[in-house]
């Protein structure tokens, strides 16, 4: 009876070291992924911060040589402003939005502008807007990819468990506003004049 009593002893103890092991386990891949979640989003604000720091120096540039388009330059500045602000990732994604299409605005207008359109120092600063632009999208895309191993590893069982035991939050994805998902609409036939 003695021995019998151990060995249940031994194996309730054997079932509580693998549960703790295991409890252990899933909550340093959760932190992982958490940490690698964090990691991708403040590699998006550095990016985003290159982009805010261009931006006045375009505004300079362009100021003097745009007099009769105060207004988009105006845009662009309150554009940055509020994107600089924002801290949440939709508030964030919703400011940066706003700012892209000003300056998307702001080039169009540029090109209008030959003085501007052929200065070397726009161009530069276009072409940096550009690869930082590239860079944005890139950091979005490893965000939201993982954002969505943190949320798959949070939901699948038994993590969800020791998610729950530990409160780990969901992230929130970095997506796009609603009317930068609307399909363009172009006109390519052909008229006779």
């Amino acid at each position: 009876m003695a021995i019998l009593l151990l060995i249940l002893i031994s194996v309730l103890i054997a079932g509580l070291a693998v549960f703790i092991l295991w409890t252990i386990f899933i909550y340093n891949q959760l932190v992982s992924l958490r940490n690698e979640v964090q990691n991708a989003w403040k590699q998006i604000d550095v990016q985003l911060k290159r982009r805010h720091d261009l931006i006045p120096n375009l505004v300079s540039i362009v100021k003097g040589a745009m007099e009769f388009e105060q207004d988009t330059l105006e845009k662009v500045v309150s554009a940055r402003t509020r994107a600089v602000a924002a801290t949440k990732p939709q508030e964030k994604a919703a400011a940066e939005n706003m700012l892209t299409q000003a300056l998307g605005k702001l080039f169009a207008v540029v090109e209008s502008y030959p003085q501007l359109k052929s200065n070397e120092n726009i161009m530069q600063l276009q072409e940096e807007l550009t690869t930082t632009e590239n860079r944005i999208g890139f950091a979005r895309q490893l965000y939201n990819d993982l954002v969505a191993n943190f949320r798959t590893k949070l939901e699948i069982f038994p993590n969800n468990i020791i998610a729950s035991l530990f409160s780990f939050q969901r992230e929130e994805y970095y997506s796009a506003a609603e009317a930068d998902k609307a399909v363009p609409a172009a006109d390519i036939s052909i008229r006779k004049t």
